[in-house]
């Protein structure tokens, strides 16, 4: 089972008659179902919408539904669920064009309930154990996919379009909208799902970020201590060691005896083995005075 499909099987499960309950319906049939004169057909292969759409064209209408299930078995062996229904479509057609027209007049919770009704026709979410967060409407009609982008956007949600070859995407990339669009439309389980995995792969990036740092400080280090070493190496074979304070010469001594340290860990050592406190800047210091004469020397 896809998440898409998780999510869908859990808004699904709460039926109720209320002004909300009716818009989502006659969005999905909107977006989702082919009406005529005398018919409404919906085709949907989730059990869980399909008995959504029975229950709440009952609830609303009380009409008599046809429902049919086919099994296909090309590729992947999945089930199709067809509902039928003959009586009052012209009175389901206008409570369907009304909530479309008027849609962006309505209150926050009925723009809710519309994006609740477009989702279920139309609407998938990445799981969110994969590479990028992602959440998509496909629409056919381009002023379709502009009434879905601008309700997302009157709700605080940054949605985008894009136009594909034969239809057009409605999308959002944003893992903090994602997680904001599944908890406004009820999908509680699937919300706790989604944030502990956000909340893990934001813990794992930041590890790895500390790593990576960690690791280009050692690297830094290791550069630095080489020049240092490289240096005393330097004023020795030339004979310039005699040249510098005698601080600078314990600090020679001690940066040979101990050539991996960072200048903190020497800074630590150096005080506690001559009872003569110094600060890494303190070490720093006198580094800078053996590389100073080198580069005299060397510029003679």
């Amino acid at each position: 089972m896809t998440y898409t499909t998780e999510i869908k099987d859990e808004i699904t499960k709460e039926i109720e008659q209320s002004p909300e309950s009716l818009i989502s319906l006659c969005v999905y049939l909107k977006f989702n179902s082919t009406i005529t004169d005398n018919k409404i057909s919906i085709f949907t292969e989730n059990a869980s919408v399909a008995r959504w759409i029975f229950k709440l064209l009952k609830i609303h209408y009380n009409v008599n539904i046809r429902l049919t299930t086919r099994t296909i078995k090309r590729f992947k062996k999945r089930n199709i669920y067809i509902l039928e229904v003959k009586e009052k479509s012209n009175i389901i057609e206008s409570d369907i064009n009304n909530t479309i027209n008027n849609i962006l007049e309505f209150s926050n919770e009925e723009k809710i309930a519309f994006l609740k009704g477009i989702f279920l026709s139309s609407g998938s979410i990445n799981d969110p154990k994969k590479n990028q967060y992602h959440l998509e409407f496909l629409i056919k009609e381009e002023a379709n996919a502009m009434l879905i982008n601008n309700i997302l956007h009157s709700l605080g949600f940054n949605s985008k379009i894009l136009k594909r070859e034969r239809e057009y995407m409605v999308y959002i990339k944003s893992a903090e909208s994602i997680s904001d669009f599944i908890n406004a439309i009820g999908a509680t389980r699937a919300l706790f799902y989604f944030e502990d995995i956000r909340i893990y792969k934001d813990h794992k990036n930041m590890v790895n970020r500390l790593n990576n740092c960690e690791q280009a400080n050692v690297e830094k280090s290791m550069k630095t201590s080489k020049k240092v070493l490289d240096n005393i190496k330097y004023l020795e074979e030339n004979d310039l060691i005699m040249l510098l304070d005698e601080r600078t010469k314990e600090i020679i001594t001690y940066k040979k005896k101990y050539p991996e340290t960072s200048m903190g860990e020497l800074a630590n050592i150096v005080s506690m083995e001559t009872d003569k406190p110094i600060t890494k800047s303190g070490i720093n210091h006198h580094l800078r005075k053996i590389n100073e004469l080198v580069r005299k020397h060397q510029n003679k």
